[in-house]
């Protein structure tokens, strides 16, 4: 069975959508290394759920440290977006509970691509931008 979906395919690079229930029992050490697998295969990856703020550092740390030792690697744009972000106290409260129960932040969406392909993600309360290098 597939572990990644491929949702389409332009100009030499894939997008790829990994649930969260993928990664929910691995350790950080393990979902950095399943990130860095699809993005340095050239390939933008759309997660369900957003990683903890110390993977998301580690995440960082390790593709600069890369950019040095890899031929052609210039690092990774990065992005969440929250769906509850303009919620009230109550709300927040009840999600942050079902998101405890399910184990991660389902409420998000983690974009991660290589920076030779995606030049900027902007983003704003309604709508998400990618920017691809041309």
């Amino acid at each position: 069975m597939a572990k990644h979906r491929t949702i389409g395919k332009i100009k030499g690079f894939s997008i790829h959508f990994l649930p969260y229930s993928e990664i929910k029992d691995l350790s950080g050490n393990e979902r950095i290394r399943k990130i860095l697998n699809v993005v340095l295969g050239n390939s933008i990856l759309v997660l369900q759920g957003k990683l903890r703020d110390e993977e998301e550092a580690r995440l960082i740390g390790d593709t600069m440290a890369m950019i040095d030792h890899l031929k052609g690697f210039k690092g990774i744009e990065l992005a969440v977006i929250s769906g509850n972000e303009n919620q009230g106290f109550f709300s927040k409260m009840k999600s942050g509970f079902a998101n405890a129960l399910a184990g991660g932040d389902l409420g998000a969406i983690t974009i991660i691509g290589p920076a030779t392909i995606v030049k900027e993600i902007k983003r704003n309360p309604k709508k998400i931008e990618l920017l691809l290098t041309g």
